[in-house]
């Protein structure tokens, strides 16, 4: 990363993988949309700043963020998949709507998710 062109190239990409995965796990809705507004204007300051250092560690920051925010979700979903003892209702529920539906039925208003 010599250049500030190449910076440039790499923090936009790098903000498109923190978003996304910000939307992804945390959620999209509006009492969550903290996040992402965060984000953003963190990354309109540092387009301000001429340090390239500075500016190359909070790249590094934002790629471990992301990293993590999937590593955690992934972990989560090995949890489900191995049954470890982590509440899964709301994971029954789904399957249940699902194996209701593909029948043709609606489950009662207590299992609805």
């Amino acid at each position: 990363m010599g250049s500030s062109a190449e910076a440039l190239q790499s923090a936009t990409k790098v903000y498109r993988h923190l978003l996304k995965a910000v939307k992804k796990h945390v959620g999209k809705e509006d009492h969550k949309s903290h996040f992402a507004d965060f984000i953003s204007q963190e990354f309109r300051k540092s387009r301000q700043q001429s340090d390239l250092s500075s500016i190359q560690q909070k790249i590094k920051l934002a790629r471990d963020y992301t990293y993590l925010l999937n590593s955690v979700h992934h972990h989560k979903d090995l949890l489900f998949s191995y049954n470890i003892a982590v509440d899964r209702t709301e994971e029954m529920k789904k399957v249940l709507g699902k194996s209701a539906a593909s029948v043709g039925l609606q489950l009662p208003e207590a299992y609805q998710p």
